[in-house]
């Protein structure tokens, strides 16, 4: 059998994917999407989900990209099921990414309300940007049952995902502005804010919304 050079190409390629330093996995995942080949993506899908550097592994993304969909998507699909994290938050990532929306079905409320945080803002990244025409106020509904949820960082991702919606996320905010817990109703207040002013920055929303709260508002003069 002749080895061509695109066969020492792929496999030099293949071998830097697992060097130990990050700069020559950076070039390695930068010369696999410059060249797509369909033996390069089950590697670099799996890569992905062990891959510590970030600057790496959003490359290792951006390689997938460049490879036909009908190869890159079913695989992806099976690794939001992986019982690893970092798998399954990478190829929600990923799939945002691409953005085709046959990828929805695999966005779950298993992973929409997944106990890591970084899986979680990963789906509802994806979800917000593959979920079907008129299934909007459906999706607002489950994001709206993480509301409250995590750090700054958390919690802006969701608020993001969730003004991306549109106004048909106004009726969730509503409800979750009247349900015990303040920091569920600061954060749908918060999120009600960023959609009536896009330019407001975050901090101010939430320390506003935090006073209201505190201070006994209802939350319903956002009708």
């Amino acid at each position: 059998m002749t080895i061509t050079r695109q066969d020492t190409d792929a496999a030099r390629a293949l071998q830097g994917l697992e060097d130990g330093r990050s700069s020559v996995r950076l070039r390695a995942a930068l010369a696999v999407g410059t060249t797509p080949d369909p033996r390069f993506v089950d590697r670099l899908v799996e890569r992905c989900a062990i891959e510590p550097e970030f600057l790496v592994r959003d490359m290792l993304t951006w390689a997938l990209t460049r490879h036909p969909v009908d190869m890159t998507l079913p695989v992806l699909i099976r690794e939001v099921r992986s019982k690893r994290a970092q798998a399954r938050s990478q190829a929600l990532h990923t799939l945002s990414k691409i953005g085709d929306r046959q990828a929805w079905p695999a966005i779950t409320r298993a992973l929409l309300s997944d106990a890591d945080d970084e899986v979680a803002r990963s789906a509802w990244r994806a979800a917000a940007i593959l979920v079907p025409e008129g299934e909007e106020a459906a999706l607002a509904a489950v994001l709206a049952t993480q509301l409250g949820r995590g750090g700054r960082e958390t919690q802006l991702s969701l608020s993001r995902a969730l003004v991306a919606l549109g106004e048909v996320i106004v009726p969730a905010l509503l409800a979750a502005a009247t349900v015990a817990d303040p920091c569920v109703r600061a954060h749908a207040r918060a999120t009600q804010r960023l959609l009536r002013d896009p330019d407001a920055g975050f901090e101010f929303a939430i320390e506003e919304a935090k006073r209201v709260v505190a201070l006994g508002g209802s939350g319903q003069e956002g009708r």
